[in-house]
């Protein structure tokens, strides 16, 4: 049986890119099994932390941002400085249009899980609308369009566009270049540094 090769996340030809890079590893402590309050403030201890030293962005995705005369960034501290990691070269743009599709537990009295499983289950809930008082899945989808919007103009402009920003955010940015005819190469993975491409020809 034929094995099925993998696309490589680096398309072929000259038309105009957007690249959608995961962050690198924050630098955070490994946690054990926490209760529904600790990980909040698991998510907070998160949210403030920067890119852990040794986790340096690889060569390959360098060489793609290369070309990149700005650099698109979520404005939280462990985007901010994989950013500044992966294309120093380049100017970079800031904004907290581009944060994570936030995440706030269920209260789920007794039990205790670690950080990824209860950011699966949060994740769940809040696509059922247990949204906790923060944006929806309606208000992360508009902040998607409009950086959509925002990287579009980039590319047509450069010939290229990268944003570096968070893993499920940038899936929502994905899904929404996809609708309008842009063509994914490689998969949006819960993966640091994991990078996705999307050509369009023009």
């Amino acid at each position: 049986m034929l094995k099925r090769r993998r696309r490589s996340p680096q398309p072929a030809g000259e038309s105009i890119k957007v690249v959608l890079i995961r962050h690198g590893k924050p630098d955070v402590a490994p946690s054990e099994r926490l209760t529904h309050r600790k990980f909040e403030d698991y998510i907070e201890t998160y949210e403030k932390a920067g890119l852990d030293p040794d986790s340096a962005p690889p060569d390959w995705l360098v060489a793609l941002a290369r070309d990149a005369r700005r650099v698109y960034a979520s404005d939280r501290p462990r985007a901010r400085e994989s950013a500044r990691a992966l294309a120093p070269h380049a100017e970079l743009e800031l904004s907290p249009l581009f944060m994570e599709a936030q995440l706030k537990s269920p209260k789920l009295p007794l039990v205790k899980m670690k950080p990824p499983a209860w950011a699966v289950i949060a994740r769940l809930a809040w696509h059922a609308g247990h949204d906790g008082g923060i944006e929806d899945f309606r208000d992360a989808k508009d902040r998607a369009a409009k950086a959509v919007d925002m990287l579009s103009a980039e590319a047509l402009e450069c010939g290229i566009a990268v944003l570096v920003a968070h893993g499920y955010f940038n899936a929502i940015v994905g899904r929404a270049l996809s609708k309008r005819g842009w063509r994914k190469f490689g998969r949006h993975r819960a993966k640091f540094w994991n990078a996705v491409v999307y050509e369009l020809a023009v």
